[in-house]
């Protein structure tokens, strides 16, 4: 039971035009409250992606601070989208273009100070548990980052009982990696204090209620709704099969795009996840499985949200939470990640800032994962670092109808870019081939506009804003005996 109702605090604290909650935060450094939510899209109440979701935790701190609604990721795939956030460098300049590519063996980035490290070498206390670079252990963790990094507990549900080499639990038959990798059921016998995630929430907490001498970084990874989707059946039960309202779908919707974007999407390819899911009729059962997967992590949001409302440090702490890219559930044929539209490129980025936002504060500018390193920078009062890719987005946190002029740069791939202003997403290929799309009336991305002579002013505007820089990709980690 929290002993004082956080929203109302941080509201009355962010629209507070009185002197003492400004002097007490000038005079104090603020904290940072990082928490990563692994493959969570924009089905979260407050955003309207779904209207059966269920998250009363992220909604409250969506609406205590800023949330960004056109927030894009700097790559659609955890790995690189994760080394390029927390080093403030895009891949197209790194090389780290997929998930089996290690940082430090960039030449760009062996030596990066990411950026618990920069607010380390300030006096900062950096702690870190769960999955905020690539994994939450092993070289991929990147444990040189933290001051502290805490081992993961309890049952991670990676792996089911049920599961074998050739059928997934879900019901459908698997061939090979990738399509085990696509699959869902209620995990037996468990609870959700015995789970990883939820303990990884509970330590955040702790450290929370803990005495810190040094300001903190305090980082908190939670892996779902990333794959597989394993679960206790109390959140299964909260999404009725029979109810599920499923993404609609156009079946013609890659008949006006270019060829590499219809390799990439997968749909016209029975293997893939569209044609397998379709085929078994699972795409109710895919959504049940995702709406629960993110109720599970709100909860786990919900624990560190609540120890940060009773702790010492509510009203000196700033709160980002963010998602490393989006997700599809059928739409443009396609399943998971890996492409350059609006439901893998789109995240959920929210941030509460003591002093400088004010609740209920909706930004629609287009701002970047890769913003994150300078704008913390400037929230907590540190130097500005030379060499970042992002820029600062305060300005916005403290007005959210400020112009901004800049579109949001996404790579999936070498010279495979996106770029996302209010109104439209403009996509290149490395063969020069092109989509675009007008938000303005085209939300779920149908229509590709980029064959029509009036748009080619638009176009050109675009094409001003890809990176110049496209180096190759670095050689895929080879583990080492």
């Amino acid at each position: 039971m929290i002993r004082k109702g956080w929203l109302v605090a941080l509201c009355l604290l962010a629209i507070s035009c009185g002197a003492t909650a400004k002097d007490k935060t000038a005079k104090e450094p603020m904290n940072v409250l990082f928490i990563a939510v692994d493959d969570l899209n924009d089905w979260i109440g407050v955003y309207g992606g779904h209207p059966q979701t269920i998250t009363p935790n992220l909604d409250r701190l969506a609406e205590a601070g800023v949330m960004f609604t056109n927030a894009q990721c700097a790559v659609s795939v955890c790995n690189p989208s994760r080394a390029a956030l927390m080093t403030g460098i895009r891949p197209s300049t790194s090389g780290v273009y997929g998930n089996s590519q290690l940082l430090r063996e960039s030449e760009v980035l062996k030596d990066a100070q990411t950026i618990p490290q920069y607010f380390s070498s300030y006096g900062y206390k950096t702690m870190a548990r769960g999955k905020i670079f690539h994994h939450p252990h092993g070289p991929f963790a990147d444990a040189q980052s933290w001051d502290t990094m805490v081992a993961l507990t309890g049952n991670a549900m990676h792996k089911h009982p049920n599961k074998t080499e050739t059928m997934n639990v879900n019901g459908m038959p698997a061939k090979n990696t990738f399509q085990r990798g696509l699959d869902w059921a209620v995990y037996p016998d468990i609870t959700k204090e015995e789970t990883s995630d939820y303990q990884t929430a509970e330590w955040a907490a702790e450290q929370l209620a803990a005495k810190h001498e040094k300001p903190f970084f305090l980082a908190c990874g939670i892996f779902r709704p990333h794959l597989p989707w394993f679960l206790p059946q109390e959140y299964y039960d909260k999404f009725p099969l029979e109810d599920m309202i499923v993404p609609e779908v156009d079946e013609n919707d890659l008949d006006d795009i270019p060829r590499i974007g219809q390799q990439m999407s997968g749909g016209l390819h029975e293997e893939k996840d569209y044609i397998r899911i379709k085929k078994y009729d699972k795409q109710k059962e895919a959504v049940q499985a995702y709406l629960a997967s993110i109720n599970y992590a709100d909860e786990c949001v919900g624990v560190v949200l609540d120890a940060l409302a009773n702790s010492d440090y509510a009203d000196n702490t700033i709160v980002v939470l963010w998602g490393d890219h989006g997700w599809h559930l059928g739409e443009k044929l396609h399943y998971r990640k890996f492409v350059l539209w609006e439901e893998s490129c789109h995240v959920p980025l929210m941030v509460v800032a003591p002093g400088v936002t004010k609740a209920g504060g909706k930004c629609t500018r287009p701002v970047n994962l890769i913003d994150l390193y300078p704008t913390l920078n400037e929230l907590c009062e540190l130097p500005e670092k030379e060499g970042l890719h992002g820029v600062s987005f305060v300005p916005l946190l403290k007005d959210v109808d400020k112009k901004w002029k800049r579109p949001s740069l996404t790579t999936m791939g070498r010279n495979r870019h996106s770029l996302r202003s209010e109104r439209y997403r403009f996509i290149q290929y490395e063969d020069g081939s092109e989509e675009l799309y007008d938000h303005s009336v085209d939300a779920m991305e149908i229509t590709n506009l980029a064959g029509q002579p009036e748009y080619e002013k638009v176009l050109k505007d675009f094409r001003k804003w890809l990176p110049e820089e496209n180096v190759e990709g670095i050689a895929d980690y080879k583990k080492k005996h």
